[in-house]
């Protein structure tokens, strides 16, 4: 039978027994305390070294690996064309072929089949998409300036565009076209911005247009670079604001798509203004739109480069605040869009720029009260250069987070996505 002899404790062993659980405990606390001073320090590195990163990621050479778009890319418009739930992207092209790239959803493009766009070659310059026909898929209008042969494509409702010949019934040294429903009949119409009198066009609901310019837009030869449509004085309507080579022009809907042009409700400069894009936006937040120019030298060779902010009083008269609220900038700006890159609910300005040499698209950044500052380098790569002339902001992917199409004359597109 095994038997068990009690262990004789001595005093010295008893009292390191009797200390052991405090010696655990403070060899428990040690650890803990060391790893908690550690983890702050990694993430304070960790933070700090991802604050330096801008917030869009180039994502040109894996996403957008196309030869042909170094091409002459005019303007660049965003819609779903194939009917696949995601955007793909129409360019208009100076004198070359139009393209069509094809988003896969995950923000990732492929050149179109050359039999998916008309094998025609214009001086293309400005694109306006909708259901023109009527048919529940997305057509698209391209003017074009020198040339003169503006064109309506149809879409077969998987992407694929035709010709139809000889739709539009005007020409004119095009730059701009904007399309919406003016008269409230359901069908879409088109307004086309021209080197003289611009013209508007009324569907007749087949995608055949009556011109009633004579009578819906005032007698004005402008040399027009771009038309945006926004309710100015919030009456229901969209008004019309016409970009020139020259002096900016706004036109008041009366409602039912008959405009006259504003004597005193937009600030003009004492110096000659040289417009290539406007856009509209609540930069503010006070519930009306606001307005912003994009402005070269190149025409009018005695025009201030400076781009032009002006905020709207609620009622539809402009206040120039320039110089105030916005950098001074000498840019050649061909785009200026309202966009919020970073997703805190106030509106930045991207600019598009450069004429003949490689120039930095750039980023001003709102502080929430439609005050900016320069910050191109907190959001854009350096790679984000070329000749600016378009920018498309898109959530190609369906992630909530948007992509940039920069679309850049004589150099390679870009693609941009938010980290």
């Amino acid at each position: 039978m095994l038997k068990i002899v009690p262990l004789a404790i001595t005093t010295p062993l008893r009292v390191f027994l009797n200390l052991l659980p405090v010696f655990i405990t403070l060899i428990l606390a040690t650890s803990c305390n060391s790893t908690a001073d550690r983890s702050p320090a990694s993430s304070s590195s960790s933070s700090s070294s991802g604050a330096n990163l801008p917030l869009y990621i180039d994502r040109t050479d894996t996403q957008l690996n196309i030869a042909q778009l170094s091409g002459r890319t005019m303007d660049a418009a965003s819609a779903d064309f194939d009917g696949d739930g995601d955007n793909d992207i129409l360019l208009a092209m100076e004198f070359q072929k139009n393209i069509l790239l094809i988003n896969n959803g995950q923000a990732e493009f492929s050149l179109a089949d050359a039999s998916y766009i008309p094998n025609t070659t214009h001086d293309s310059e400005d694109i306006g998409v909708a259901d023109f026909d009527g048919d529940g898929d997305l057509d698209a209008v391209i003017v074009s300036e020198d040339d003169q042969t503006n064109e309506l494509y149809i879409n077969n409702g998987e992407g694929k565009f035709s010709l139809k010949e000889n739709a539009l019934g005007v020409t004119g040294v095009s730059n701009a076209v904007v399309v919406s429903d003016l008269n409230g009949d359901g069908n879409i119409d088109i307004l086309i911005g021209n080197n003289g009198q611009n013209f508007c066009l009324i569907n007749n609901g087949n995608a055949s247009f009556t011109n009633e310019t004579s009578t819906r837009l005032p007698s004005i030869n402008d040399a027009t670079q771009d038309l945006e449509l926004g309710d100015i004085d919030a009456d229901g309507d969209l008004d019309l604001i016409v970009g020139n080579e020259d002096s900016n022009n706004l036109l008041i809907n009366n409602g039912s798509g008959f405009f006259t042009l504003s004597q005193n409700q937009l600030p003009l400069r004492a110096t000659p203004e040289e417009t290539r894009e406007a856009d509209f936006g609540d930069i503010d937040n006070d519930g009306d739109i606001d307005l912003i120019f994009a402005n070269i030298r190149f025409i009018e060779t005695q025009a201030v480069l400076q781009n032009r902010l002006l905020i709207n009083d609620g009622t539809g008269v402009f206040r120039d605040v320039t110089f105030d609220q916005l950098p001074q900038d000498e840019d050649l700006s061909f785009d200026a869009d309202f966009v919020d890159l970073d997703d805190d609910g106030d509106l930045d300005i991207v600019t598009a720029n450069g004429l003949r040499e490689q120039t930095r698209f750039k980023v001003y950044e709102n502080n929430g009260t439609g005050f900016y500052s320069l910050a191109t380098t907190k959001f854009f790569p350096a790679s984000a250069s070329g000749l600016g002339f378009d920018i498309e902001a898109v959530d190609f992917d369906n992630d909530g987070k948007l992509e940039l199409y920069l679309a850049s004359r004589n150099s390679q597109d870009i693609l941009l996505q938010a980290r």
